[in-house]
């Protein structure tokens, strides 16, 4: 899940009440789309840009919302936005997305403040609106404020620039008096904070989003319709995923002094690109039984057994934790994309082998495989399982020298291939090393494998 939150909630706070949870910046325009593109589940926002930065555009929510994420709003721009969007299926959550439906409160500056720059953690730097209001009401309530005096109270904040919205500006504004004395005193702490009140409320109710399994409280099955204000946002949105830091350019320089190594980079990165890209298209989602396999498979493929030596690795690659997991995510849908398209793939792969030259070696292997092994006397017989077990450990460390995979059936899927084909494959293969005079028998140790 991740959480568009800054001046309202801090993180502390935010990982306390969903632990996981990917913590993002206020979003600006665009920040939703490119957070929907990490295969994340859902999408909570609380806090977003009002000026300065284009704000979080509805379409963008409207299209996590067609990709089947769960989108929550609250406490501030989330919750304009889901007053907004609730009937297409954004979830509003909070008395503040509550009155915006309701049309008790319409202004954008009932929610917006001042606040520091994300380097001194977004504290707010002025009083929203929405809380003077609560914090009026509570007076009121408590009999701190008579009405007339309450209606003083807001009057005086909301002629005010909501930059400039401060109890002490509010109160300054007011005539002396000894109400406001007795109301000075009574801020200190009974004061609401309902941006922050409400946010807890989403995050709560985000923290049991799994166990429901609803997306949404309403479907939304219609398509975002492609305008071309559309696509200059999602141009402008994957061009900025794809800008570079220095140091990330100047890796790139130094593999560009290998040409081939580089050439051989690029069309790989080409193939995650457009395989990435038909995941987004055809909405391919993947299971965390999936995600785990993939982050076992590198752990085990680079030797990072131990956590000391996952985060030395993660440093040296400047990676954070969350980067990481999103790397795997998408290397593990671009493999299941391409391991979908393995029978039209095949074609292609035959067209690259003849192209590289590779192609007539492998065919003269093949025939000469095929004349020692088709007729050699040896019958149909299925193999047993202990055969099998000893015709793969003769494969993969005789011939491959490496580790047999956890999981054949993935092994053999990656090939394009099912596990019988597979078996068959190396049956095949081990007779053609045996020049086809005898299958392994149980227990013996096969010397003759090592034959390259």
């Amino acid at each position: 899940m991740a959480v568009f939150a800054g001046p309202t909630i801090g993180a502390d706070e935010v990982q306390e009440l969903l632990p996981g949870a990917v913590l993002l910046p206020p979003a600006g325009q665009g920040d939703v789309y490119r957070a929907a593109r990490q295969g994340i589940d859902a999408i909570g926002l609380i806090d977003g840009y009002f000026e300065g930065v284009p704000s979080v555009w509805h379409k963008e929510i409207l299209w996590a919302m067609e990709q089947g994420i769960a989108v929550f709003g609250s406490a501030s721009m989330g919750a304009l936005r889901a007053a907004e969007l609730s009937a297409f299926g954004m979830i509003g959550v909070g008395r503040i997305y509550e009155a915006y439906a309701s049309g008790a409160i319409i202004d954008d500056d009932e929610v917006a403040v001042l606040h520091s720059p994300a380097e001194l953690g977004y504290t707010p730097l002025s009083e929203p609106m929405v809380s003077i209001r609560a914090t009026v009401e509570r007076a009121a309530g408590g009999s701190v404020l008579d009405t007339a005096q309450a209606t003083a109270v807001l009057q005086a904040a909301k002629t005010r620039f909501y930059q400039q919205r401060t109890w002490k500006q509010i109160l300054a504004d007011l005539p002396a008096s000894s109400w406001r004395d007795r109301f000075a005193a009574w801020l200190t702490t009974g004061a609401v904070d309902a941006k922050r009140e409400d946010a807890q409320e989403m995050l709560a109710r985000m923290a049991t989003f799994p166990d429901t399994g609803k997306a949404t409280d309403a479907e939304w099955r219609e398509q975002v319709e492609q305008t071309l204000a559309w696509q200059g946002l999602v141009r402008l949105a994957e061009a900025q995923e794809c800008s570079l830091q220095d140091a990330d350019r100047r890796v790139l320089d130094e593999l560009r002094l290998v040409p081939e190594r580089y050439a051989a980079f690029r069309n790989r990165a080409a193939l995650r690109f457009l395989a990435l890209k038909e995941a987004r298209r055809s909405g391919i989602q993947l299971g965390q039984e999936v995600l785990l396999a993939q982050l076992n498979s590198h752990r085990q493929a680079h030797s990072l057994f131990r956590s000391r030596n996952l985060l030395m690795w993660l440093q040296a690659n400047g990676l954070t934790a969350a980067q990481y997991e999103a790397e795997l995510g998408k290397a593990a849908q671009s493999a299941a994309v391409v391991s979908a398209m393995q029978p039209e793939l095949e074609p292609s792969l035959l067209s690259e082998l003849r192209l590289a030259g590779a192609y007539a070696g492998l065919k003269v292997r093949a025939d000469a495989k095929e004349e020692k092994t088709a007729g050699g006397g040896q019958p149909d017989i299925p193999m047993q399982q202990a055969e099998r077990l000893q015709m793969v450990a003769w494969y993969f460390e005789n011939c491959l020298h490496q580790n047999i995979p956890e999981d054949l059936e993935a092994h053999a899927a990656d090939l394009g291939i099912g596990t019988e084909e597979f078996f068959e494959l190396i049956r095949r293969e081990f007779l053609y090393h045996q020049g086809c005079k005898t299958r392994p028998a149980s227990g013996s140790s096969d010397e003759a494998g090592q034959d390259k």
